[in-house]
């Protein structure tokens, strides 16, 4: 079975950090592409992060420089750090397993910024 769990969510003032973690378990973590992508109300799913399986990383121009996608291949989890918030990257924030046709999702942890 298989089942990724987010977690590190919660509330944070504009200008803080907050660090995501997401859990695998029955995949063969190593080989897999794990992004992170979050839906703000009213808006479209956005990819935010992305993680080869060789490491390479990849970011849109709304986070990069602020947020750092990491993984611990030992651990089957993949990270997310996030700095510098702001009130718009207030959303719920989902971790996604991609190896060609096999795609995972996680629950979803709530991130909210606001003073």
């Amino acid at each position: 079975q298989v089942q990724l769990v987010e977690s590190g969510g919660g509330l944070v003032q504009p200008g803080g950090s907050l660090r995501l973690s997401c859990a695998t378990s029955g995949i063969r973590f190593s080989i897999y592409t794990m992004n992170w992508y979050r839906r703000a109300p009213g808006k479209e799913r956005e990819l935010v992060a992305g993680i080869t399986s060789g490491g390479s990383t990849n970011y849109p121009d709304s986070v990069k420089d602020r947020f750092t996608i990491s993984r611990d291949n030992a651990k089957n989890t993949v990270y997310l750090q996030m700095n510098s918030l702001k009130p718009e990257d207030t959303a719920v924030y989902y971790c996604n397993a991609a190896y060609y046709g096999f795609n995972y999702w996680g629950q979803g942890t709530q991130v909210t910024v606001s003073s």
